[in-house]
């Protein structure tokens, strides 16, 4: 049934690049499915190839070993029928385009009418609460609410699966509790599937459903924690004892990934 179809399955999947110093090992032998409908966070070092795995289901990188599929298409074809948005770790917003104009971008690539643009970033900007910021200029926002429309742009086309490649990192703690919690909400009412990277462990256990812990290059899967919390997640429930032990186990994961020898 097509229902049970995975979202994102990688099987076996590797990724080695050849440079002038010789050959990079990004990924090994990574093997994970991700269902319709979840909150699955990446959490490693620096280097561990978590943003690399998102590019690899974007269509932005070629596995050189193994199999990934993306909605059970190849992730070329997934990029041709637009089956992702992607939010990167800068805002990418055009400085000479209005913020309503920077999230109509794709839908104008795409040939969508302009009435139909019109009624689709209306929408989404009131998903991200932008609604009266359509005239403004990215610069006359603050790097949060850049950050806010970028997401509504990758929504703005209405595709099943959204990937974020550690979107908050540059944001001060308070802004990035708050788009946190926008975000956990924004996810409920869209029933998205949701591919997140980060390397905050209270943001991992925060958002997901499930945490993917990597280790470091060769990037490998060094646990997969399904997440016991409810859907329903106030801040305060980061001092919860729930919380603490996903937590902790994360941290060890880390730990033991950083002494994984082959």
């Amino acid at each position: 049934m097509a229902s049970t179809v995975p979202v994102v399955d990688a099987k076996g999947l590797g990724l080695t690049f050849q440079t002038n110093d010789g050959p990079v090992h990004a990924l090994s032998n990574v093997n994970l499915s991700i269902s319709k409908g979840e909150f699955v966070s990446f959490i490693g070092p620096s280097g561990c190839g978590k943003t690399t795995f998102l590019r690899v289901i974007a269509d932005l990188e070629q596995p050189t070993d193994g199999t990934i599929t993306v909605n059970g298409m190849s992730p070329r074809e997934a990029r041709e029928r637009r089956a992702y948005g992607y939010v990167f770790q800068a805002a990418a917003l055009y400085p000479w385009r209005t913020i309503e104009r920077n999230v109509a971008l794709p839908l104008e690539i795409m040939g969508i009418s302009r009435t139909e643009q019109a009624e689709r970033v209306k929408r989404t900007l009131a998903m991200v609460n932008l609604t009266g910021f359509e005239k403004k200029f990215p610069w006359q926002l603050s790097g949060g609410m850049q950050q806010r429309a970028s997401i509504a742009r990758a929504l703005a086309f209405d595709a099943d699966l959204l990937l974020m490649d550690e979107p908050f990192g540059a944001l001060d703690e308070i802004v990035r509790d708050h788009l946190n919690e926008q975000l956990l909400e924004l996810w409920d009412r869209t029933q998205k599937t949701i591919c997140f990277v980060t390397h905050s462990i209270p943001e991992a256990v925060y958002l997901s459903t499930k945490i993917v812990v990597m280790s470091p290059r060769p990037g490998r899967v060094t646990d997969v924690i399904e997440s016991t919390l409810p859907k329903e997640r106030p801040l305060d429930i980061r001092e919860t004892p729930e919380f603490l032990a996903i937590a902790a186990r994360v941290r060890d994961g880390l730990r033991a990934g950083h002494s994984y020898e082959d």
